[in-house]
């Protein structure tokens, strides 16, 4: 660099020079007696490493283990919840319960298959809400309580109270006719409960 009185110190590649002092410090010393751990490089710090990856939570197994049969998971994994608004998280909760209830491993209580399978039934906002909170949900009941209290909040239950509360009967219309058009023409297209006619 022109123009400049650069100290005599002065090194255009700082990392290289490091290097160099650290190879020759190792070199030079007499048989360590541990492995010396040479230092990290800045870039080495910035890139992400699979220990901060985020799993599932840790299952409380007892002695034993249990393996999940990728069948299984695929099926979890065919209606995954978002976390959207118009998505109905009571009605995911009750189909991923009824895929769980049809595997039984001995020695395994069911609540564990469960909560080790439920992160498999979440995706994008729901697993995201899931891993922040992993150290809250370590057990099946916990883990149930939260996602409802997350994604079918009070407010939720009580539209759907009003919705109730406010069914009206044309003159001309059945009551069950008027309770199945009523309750499907108002919901979206995932309804809070199943819809008789099917949409």
């Amino acid at each position: 660099m022109s123009g400049f009185n650069l100290p005599a110190n002065f090194h255009s590649d700082p990392e290289r020079l490091l290097r160099k002092r650290r190879v020759h410090t190792v070199c030079s010393s007499a048989a360590p007696t541990a492995p010396i751990a040479l230092a990290k490089t800045l870039r080495d710090y910035s890139t992400p490493t699979v220990a901060n990856m985020p799993t599932g939570p840790a299952v409380n197994m007892g002695n034993g283990s249990f393996e999940i049969c990728t069948g299984l998971i695929s099926m979890v994994q065919a209606s995954q919840f978002y976390g959207l608004p118009s998505e109905d998280a009571n009605a995911h909760l009750q189909n991923f319960l009824e895929l769980c209830d049809t595997v039984i491993i001995k020695d395994v209580v069911q609540n564990n298959i469960r909560l080790r399978l439920f992160p498999f039934s979440l995706t994008v906002k729901a697993k995201q809400w899931f891993y922040e909170n992993k150290e809250d949900v370590d057990t099946w009941e916990k883990c149930s309580a939260a996602f409802l209290a997350k994604f079918f909040p009070m407010s939720r239950t009580s539209a759907l109270r009003g919705k109730i509360s406010n069914f009206q009967q044309s003159s001309l219309e059945s009551i069950p006719k008027a309770w199945e058009t009523g309750l499907c023409s108002r919901t979206s297209t995932k309804a809070s409960w199943p819809c008789p006619r099917g949409t």
